[in-house]
């Protein structure tokens, strides 16, 4: 295998990411101040890769994607990732961040009502509102005693009035793709799923914050003078720190925008990313994710349900989620008498019906 690949798609864990260049000079970020790393894989990711109950190096992609992984790593951009419904196209974030020991996988769902704000942060102005009139109206000796009680006298549940700001940073929370910029040492990994859901505005909306690598936050940029830095709450669920009402990234994080080809996408947007298309998975590669998620001797076992999945007209559309699902009954429900195998052939056919085709 090439030594200039970071990603390897082995599906072991190793320190790649540390041999990882420098990046181009028009892609190199300086942000600050650095947040601290991000938690480890969560269970989102141990179940696309399957690696709760078996290593996920039975996730093999082919040399393209490795190659296109690594190209977006290297040159700092976002990899648009096209291909058929189950074809592994979120899954592909999963590995990266596995393999590479990126942390938990920031995911952001796209609906036609998601707009950049979604993604960037979120304020709750009403619940500032609401929490500074109940903080006027409770008598001070009330919240006096109520100071006092807590241990040490001066928490993160004080007087919100007494935090830099007015305390605003507790509500402001930053979305997916405003934790992803946060300035980190390693890359974050974001999911933007199914871009070509969005409103038709959000491919065009996107282009300045993945090109300039930050974005501000115009309620603490009008406090900068008296509270240049807020702690907002992240993505993550914890508070990190952020200065003159701007995050700016210092490792470009690496997004994986996925598309099921719905739609086309603008030029501009083109321009700034790497394209992977995935094929439909064949044979071999669906025996690979089936020992994944059912073990060895899972794919030879249930070599007819794989068959069956794969005969199909030509442009059928059928998900590698309808075959996972047509194998775990099949396994549970404990099928072996004649009987039983007319049952089995005709659930199996049901659950991987053709998704263009209602009947």
């Amino acid at each position: 295998m090439s030594d200039w690949l970071i990603y390897r798609g082995a599906g072991a864990p190793h320190d790649g990411i540390e041999h990882l260049p420098p990046p181009p000079p028009w892609r190199d970020f300086d942000g600050g101040p650095l947040v601290a790393p991000p938690a480890a894989l969560d269970p989102a990711s141990e179940r696309r890769l399957g690696v709760q109950r078996r290593e996920a190096s039975h996730h093999r992609p082919g040399e393209t994607e490795r190659e296109l992984v690594n190209a977006a790593l290297y040159l700092r951009r976002p990899l648009l990732v096209t291909g058929a419904p189950g074809s592994g196209k979120s899954t592909l974030a999963h590995s990266v961040a596995y393999e590479l020991g990126l942390g938990r996988v920031l995911g952001w769902p796209v609906v036609s009502r998601s707009t950049l704000r979604d993604g960037l942060y979120a304020y709750d102005a009403i619940g500032r509102l609401q929490d500074l009139q109940i903080a006027r109206a409770t008598p001070p000796r009330a919240a006096a005693d109520s100071d006092a009680s807590a241990p040490g006298g001066d928490t993160e549940d004080s007087d919100p009035a007494d935090e830099p700001g007015g305390g605003i940073g507790r509500y402001i929370r930053l979305g997916p793709l405003g934790t992803a910029l946060l300035p980190a040492a390693r890359p974050r990994v974001l999911l933007v799923d199914e871009l070509d859901k969005s409103d038709i505005d959000l491919p065009n909306d996107l282009l300045n914050v993945l090109e300039e690598g930050e974005f501000r936050i115009p309620e603490l940029e009008r406090l900068a003078g008296s509270a240049p830095e807020v702690r907002v709450l992240s993505d993550d669920g914890g508070r990190v720190t952020v200065r003159d009402g701007r995050v700016r990234c210092r490792a470009f994080p690496f997004i994986v925008l996925t598309s099921n080809g719905e739609r086309d996408f603008p030029a501009p947007l083109l321009r700034r990313c790497i394209h992977l298309h995935i094929p439909v998975p064949d044979k071999e590669r669906l025996a690979a994710m089936v020992r994944a998620h059912f073990g060895d001797g899972a794919a030879e076992r249930y070599e007819a349900v794989i068959d069956r999945f794969l005969d199909r007209e030509p442009g059928e559309v059928r998900a590698v989620d309808q075959l996972f699902n047509a194998i775990h009954l099949t396994q549970k429900a404990g099928w072996t008498d004649e009987d039983e195998e007319e049952t089995r052939r005709r659930l199996t056919a049901e659950l991987m019906r053709p998704l263009d085709r209602t009947r």
